[in-house]
């Protein structure tokens, strides 16, 4: 496919933040990495010219390619035009629920999550994903390794990222890639990463809107104790958030960073009431 792209004199767009996965290697860890059943369905994001689309096709049921770049699309719909399994939708993920994506391709059912992420968008695309209803079962995804290294950590180094995702899934790196495993290579070190997701999510649906305002205002101002940045971030008088957090178990002089993911939605629902 990269040659494909050579011969069309296509160049990637760093706009779109393009930089294709080459390495058979690295390719074949991500199917292995995701654990695929065999009739697996799975949604890839920004398949580029579709080196990981041709190392997914034989290992599921369904593939859903969505691409946003017009010449890609047109080069995936005719490279993988006698895969009756393979399904493209061009347009922007971000505007198509995993809902939509499945509904429109042979119907919403259990999938997975696999894509070598555009790095610019990887946190809104997570969200979207993670939020989706449905969620995917897993997802294992490519992107930059320190953003990887800000969603697994644990207190102390905990950010709003790192609760974000861990909210709604188990997530653990499963392996570094060089810069020279893309095309062209990248200024910055990269990572598989794969989130299981919960088997309940922490916080319901209802919640969740309080629950990430809570988040928000903790990590809104770092360098300050809980105490003083949930007061400024909530707008509530420090005498009701020190209570909320002493009835939580939470020293108010702590910083958000120290918190534990369960902590967190102790706290959250502790300022709902």
């Amino acid at each position: 496919m990269l040659a494909d792209l050579r011969a069309m004199q296509v160049a990637p767009r760093k706009g779109l933040g393009q930089h294709y996965l080459s390495d058979p290697g690295i390719l074949n860890g991500i199917v292995m990495a995701a654990e695929l059943p065999e009739d697996a369905v799975v949604i890839e994001v920004g398949p580029g010219p579709g080196t990981l689309t041709a190392a997914l096709l034989p290992h599921v049921d369904r593939l859903v390619a969505i691409e946003l770049d017009d010449t890609l699309a047109e080069m995936l719909a005719q490279h993988f035009r006698d895969q009756p399994h393979f399904h493209l939708l061009h347009g922007d993920a971000l505007a198509i629920s995993p809902a939509q994506a499945l509904a429109r391709t042979g119907g919403i059912q259990p999938y997975f999550f696999v894509a070598n992420v555009p790095y610019y968008i990887t946190s809104a695309l997570l969200r979207h994903f993670l939020e989706a209803d449905p969620a995917p079962i897993r997802s294992v995804v490519t992107l930059q390794l320190e953003v990887a290294k800000r969603i697994v950590a644990q207190p102390p180094q905990m950010s709003l990222l790192a609760v974000s995702v861990q909210a709604y899934a188990h997530p653990r790196i499963v392996r570094h890639i060089a810069p020279g495993s893309f095309f062209p290579p990248p200024k910055v070190a990269s990572a598989v990463l794969r989130l299981d997701a919960r088997p309940q999510p922490l916080i319901p649906t209802e919640a969740r809107t309080q629950f990430f305002d809570v988040v928000r205002a903790g990590f809104g101002q770092k360098r300050k104790t809980l105490r003083n940045s949930l007061s400024a971030g909530l707008n509530l008088p420090t005498a009701r958030i020190e209570a909320a957090l002493l009835a939580c178990g939470i020293d108010p002089r702590q910083r958000a960073q120290e918190l534990h993911l369960d902590q967190w939605v102790q706290l959250a629902y502790e300022l709902m009431d």
